[in-house]
């Protein structure tokens, strides 16, 4: 296109320069015009004939052949020449979206090294490797898959991923997950997943589809399109016949047919809708890839559009707003050693992956003699019971004692509280701490300074910690004690309040996807390696900084605007001159630039989408 340009305008510079004589000057001038035109002008051929004449292609086909035809040679190969340099301007800014998407898309493993039985290595394709079997990673190769690391220590970088920077250490029975780098130790790891459920498979799939769904917007200009392109070719006909007509059968004056088939033509160059068809589409399509580029996968710019309203947000607390990286401070045993008590609790536990469940694990510090435990029953919300050296232990809160009919003794303090009974009776509460994560904080305060006009904890924990985290991060409104059901249900409550605005729920991923899929928009925080996270949520933030929570909403906030000045700026440019055209106020070289000129400033507008460099470091 590029090499069709400057052909086209070298050859239209010369004609200019030289006095040519009809018909040599539009004999010559056909020259230039079929080199930068000629992919016009079978597109509109083609739509006439599938019946769908009215687009672009069209109305510039019309515009330029009528120019020739009134002897406006040069005009006709300017209009022709100036709108394919916005198209090349426009398909250079869709290049730089796909780039910035195709980064991302450069997670994709291109192989994985298999360990056999007998030690040797063979290269594979991904898909090929099955759960189970070993891998072996080298510094500097991509980690093909899912798994846990059995032998080896190194740094990985994650930064295709959640967009930091700092590499994170890992080592023996640490997870890991597909599309990261190993950077400094060779790494021997058991997969956990096959290719297909991966995590970096799950990613590139999101990205690819979600410039299916459309946003409002979107649509609303695919829609305006369809309607648009034939109103303003009935006008421009209009334009051309009415006045003639009048003039010679009402006025007897000479009709002017030359005049007002000119400004119809001139009136079709401006009507052009492509600054709001390509720009629109394109400010999403950049917002997104911009966005993922900062560790923020967006599902779709209908999410990205919902997202810019948010006013409420609703968060969980353990994992979101705390670390989730929980400790024993204090155990109380009674009439029992405190290693009895733990012994119980970390044994009954010893299924689960709760936090909570892990610390005690950590605590107990000895492998776990599965010979011991029999009939393990997890109960929602309330904590396990199970039967261990044949006794009924039950590790859990207040509602499960409370369940099996027991009365507890008054627990204060910091923490949350987990109760252990045996057989009927109750053998004393061990107390776990969760710390708040250092940029909660500053991450609640920024969505403050964003217009978020309330932030709400819904959490399974006890009041009294909730309370002293809620109260430490300045969140509004607090619920505590709920059951996985009781936060759908708190989620519902908050969405039937009048004038409470868009709500977000971000949560962990994993235990919280019926409300992340029940409010207004989704938002998964810290779902590495989370297939509820990635399933459930609209928005995916790919690390533990609750930071990018605000940067999130300030992407969605900027690409929405663009999209709003483009609207703007595109519709006022246009009616303005096409009344001009009119009233033969304007000529066909103010037409392209009201027509090429609005697309290429609209365009440009909405690669400003791409930039979120300023917008991840505020705040």
């Amino acid at each position: 296109m590029l090499t069709r340009i400057l052909i086209a305008s070298g050859f239209t510079a010369l004609l200019f320069l030289l006095p040519l004589r009809e018909p040599f000057k539009g004999l010559l001038f056909l020259i230039p015009y079929a080199v930068i035109g000629y992919d016009i002008l079978r597109n509109a051929v083609r739509g006439v004939i599938n019946r769908q004449p009215f687009d672009e292609n069209f109305l510039m086909a019309v515009a330029t052949v009528g120019a020739f035809a009134l002897g406006e040679y040069a005009e006709g190969t300017a209009v022709m020449l100036f709108y394919q340099i916005g198209e090349l301007f426009q398909s250079c800014a869709v290049g730089k979206s796909r780039r910035s998407i195709a980064a991302l898309m450069d997670i994709r493993p291109d192989f994985a090294v298999l360990e056999s039985d007998g030690g040797s290595l063979m290269q594979v394709d991904p898909e090929q490797v099955a759960v189970g079997q070993i891998i072996v990673v080298k510094p500097g190769e991509r980690i093909p898959l899912d798994g846990v690391i059995l032998e080896g220590r190194s740094a990985i970088d994650t930064s295709s991923l959640t967009g930091e920077s700092l590499p994170r250490t890992v080592g023996v029975g640490d997870e890991v997950i597909g599309g990261c780098i190993n950077q400094s130790g060779p790494l021997r790891i058991r997969t956990t997943k096959p290719f297909g459920e991966s995590t970096v498979a799950k990613i590139l799939d999101l990205v690819e589809n979600a410039s299916a769904r459309k946003a409002v917007s979107e649509r609303f200009i695919s829609k305006f399109a369809r309607y648009y392109t034939p109103a303003v070719c009935l006008s421009a006909l209009l334009l051309a016949l009415l006045p003639p007509l009048v003039n010679t059968l009402l006025l007897s004056t000479d009709a002017g047919w030359s005049v007002w088939i000119y400004r119809a033509l001139t009136f079709l160059v401006i009507s052009c809708p492509c600054a709001l068809v390509i720009s629109i589409p394109l400010t999403f399509f950049a917002g997104i890839g911009g966005a993922g580029r900062a560790g923020i996968l967006v599902k779709g710019s209908c999410y990205l559009e919902t997202l810019a309203k948010v006013r409420r947000i609703a968060f969980d607390k353990t994992g979101t707003v705390t670390e989730g990286v929980f400790e024993v401070t204090d155990i109380v045993p009674v009439g029992v050693e405190s290693e009895t008590l733990l012994t119980y609790a970390a044994l009954a536990e010893s299924d689960s992956n709760h936090p909570i469940s892990k610390s005690l694990r950590s605590a107990y510090g000895k492998p776990i003699d599965r010979e011991r435990i029999k009939q393990v029953r997890e109960i929602g919300g309330q904590g396990v019971c199970a039967l261990i050296d044949g006794k009924s232990i039950a590790v859990g809160n207040a509602r499960l004692m409370e369940s099996i009919g027991l009365s507890l003794p008054p627990c204060e303090g910091i923490g949350t509280v987990v109760h252990v009974s045996v057989d009927g009776a109750y053998l004393g509460h061990i107390r776990i701490d969760d710390r708040i994560k250092p940029q909660a904080a500053t991450a609640i305060a920024s969505l403050k300074k964003l217009g978020i006009r309330q932030t709400v904890m819904l959490t399974g924990d006890r009041r009294q910690a909730a309370e002293e985290v809620a109260q430490a991060l300045g969140i509004d409104r607090l619920q505590a004690d709920l059951l996985p059901d009781g936060k759908v249900e708190a989620v519902e409550s908050l969405l039937k309040e009048e004038n409470g605005g868009t709500l977000a729920f971000v949560g962990d991923g994993i235990n919280d996807a019926p409300v992340l899929a029940r409010a207004d928009i989704g938002i998964a925080m810290g779902a590495l390696g989370s297939d509820a996270a990635i399933e459930a949520a609209d928005v995916v933030l790919m690390d533990d900084d609750p930071g990018k929570i605000a940067d999130a909403i300030r992407i969605s906030r900027k690409c929405l605007a663009i999209v709003y000045e483009n609207i703007v700026f595109s519709l006022g440019i246009k009616l303005l001159f096409l009344a001009m055209s009119a009233f033969g106020i304007t000529d066909m070289w103010l037409a392209i630039f009201a027509d090429v000129g609005v697309m290429v400033l609209a365009v440009l507008n909405a690669v400003r989408a791409l930039s979120v460099k300023n917008e991840t470091q505020k705040g």
